[in-house]
Order: structure tokens, then C-alpha cells, then sequence
């Protein structure tokens, strides 16, 4: 299909922000102001959701539907409230709560969406963006194909907002839906990560927690070696990284702290 070069548009934004966009932000929603699809594909918490917000605000504005898409029904939930906030006109159905089905943007999971398509359901008509987040579920093995189906049959009208974690084979998703649907379908990547990693390392027979790559990602060889002596103290088999059972299996002397880390937490 011919190329359509993107314009940058002299209107008035559908939503504005109280803070400076990231390039990659500007650049996903100047493909949504032109009407075609983008694919973003960014670290966690580096911002995709803006992207999401614009594309719901500019449906509302235009007198459509827009369909805001999650892989499990907690977050759906989540986002439901969320949009409900930012722009009242909301409605929910993932399969066990159904709210406000008339509204305007509808917040479901995948799987309510490609049972829509089955059906020949009469609010695709009216719908002019589907917003995918957590797009690179369609990499599982056993829920994956409920991603491929609904992208396959959508109408040929409805452009998409696809949000993912980094992935290695953007360009080749964009191209396969390009394909598909015969428009444009852009990829905007960034590898900024604006929340640090940090890698700890907890020894049992240690004295704590080890810090063996800080936040700038540098290796800290001090704190490795630290943390291996702890395990040598415990015996030849500690310091290879294991210990006996009482029926011979093998027992980590390696421990996980996951009450440090930010996607084990939950909060009512």
C-alpha cells in the first residue's frame, strides 16, 4: 500500500497534559492525529498509557466508540476506574460485571472482544479505535491465539493502538497487521527506562541482602564476592549454589526477596 506521510496538525489537541511528552509520546499520537495505527513498545511505567488516553479522548471528541482492551479482569477493572475519572462516559464487561454497555469507551478483556467479533456484534460499527494493552500476551502459548483472532476479525476501519513491553519483533507485528487490514501501522520504540533495576542477591547463612547491580547498571563485584563467601562458609556444596536434602534432592542456597519487588505487591 502506498506510504502516507504523517502531518503534524495545527488544532487543537483532543486531550492535553500537564507535563512535557516524551519524544516517543509525540510521536504515537501525532500517527493517532493522522488516523493510523501505532504500535508502542516501551519499558514499564515509561508512559504508554498517555498514548491510550490521547486516542480515547479523540474518539470521544469525534462521536465515537473506542474499546479499551486488557489481557486479565483485575486490570481491566483497574483501567475502568480510571478512565470513569478521566472521562465519565465508561462502561465495563468482562464477562462477570457488565456497566454502562451504551457508553462511549468500553473497558473489556480480549476475550469479550473476539466473542463480540464472533457474534457480528452491532457495536463494532460504531467503533473507531480498539486500544490493545499488553499487546505481547499474543507471544503466549495457550491465551495468545485469542489476541491473533480479534486482531484478524476486525473491520478493516478500526484503527489500533497497540501497547507492549519491549519486544523483538515490533516492525514484523506492524507488517502482519498492515497486511491484514491494508493502513498504515507505525513503530515507536523506546528503551528509556524511567524506573532503575536493581539486582540483590539474599544468601542464606548471609547477612542480608546483597546489591550486585545498582541502579546505574553497574555490576558491583564487592557486593558479589560478599555474598559468595557467605555461601562458602556453608561447605563445598553451599558455595556451588546448592545444598543436600534429606532424600538427596537439591536444596538453592540462593533466596528471592520478592517483597522488594514492585509486581509482587498488591493493594486493595
Amino acid at each position: 500500500m502506498p506510504f502516507e506521510p504523517l502531518v503534524i496538525r495545527d488544532s487543537a489537541p483532543a486531550k492535553s497534559y500537564p507535563f512535557q511528552l516524551d519524544a516517543f509520546q509525540r510521536e504515537a499520537i501525532t500517527c493517532i492525529e493522522n488516523s493510523q495505527s501505532v504500535l508502542v513498545s516501551a519499558h514499564t511505567s515509561a508512559g504508554k498509557t498517555v498514548v491510550a488516553l490521547y486516542a480515547i479522548a479523540q474518539c470521544l471528541r469525534d462521536k465515537q466508540r473506542v474499546i479499551y482492551t486488557s489481557p486479565i479482569k483485575a486490570l481491566s477493572n483497574q483501567k475502568f476506574r480510571e478512565l470513569e475519572e478521566e472521562f465519565g462516559d465508561v462502561g465495563l464487561m468482562t464477562g462477570d460485571v457488565t456497566l454502562n454497555p451504551e457508553a462511549s469507551c468500553l473497558v473489556m478483556t480480549t476475550e469479550i472482544l473476539r466473542s463480540m467479533l464472533y457474534r457480528g456484534s452491532e457495536v463494532m460499527r460504531e467503533v473507531g479505535w480498539v486500544v490493545f494493552d499488553e499487546i505481547h500476551y499474543m507471544r503466549d502459548k495457550e491465551r495468545g491465539v485469542v489476541w491473533e483472532e480479534t486482531i484478524i476479525l476486525l473491520p478493516d476501519n478500526v484503527h489500533h493502538v497497540f501497547l507492549s513491553a519491549t519486544i523483538p519483533n515490533a516492525r514484523q507485528f506492524a507488517q502482519w497487521v498492515c497486511w491484514l487490514h491494508r493502513q498504515p501501522v507505525h513503530v515507536v520504540y523506546t528503551d528509556y527506562r524511567p524506573t532503575p533495576l536493581q539486582h540483590f542477591i539474599f544468601p542464606v547463612g548471609g547477612e542480608g541482602l546483597y546489591e550486585v547491580v545498582n541502579i546505574q547498571g553497574q555490576f558491583r563485584e564487592d557486593k558479589f564476592m560478599q555474598a559468595m563467601s557467605g555461601l562458602a562458609a556453608l561447605g563445598d556444596q553451599a558455595a556451588g549454589g546448592v545444598q543436600r536434602g534429606r532424600k538427596g534432592g537439591m536444596k538453592s542456597t540462593l533466596h528471592f526477596p520478592s517483597h522488594i519487588i514492585p509486581s509482587c505487591l498488591f493493594f486493595p
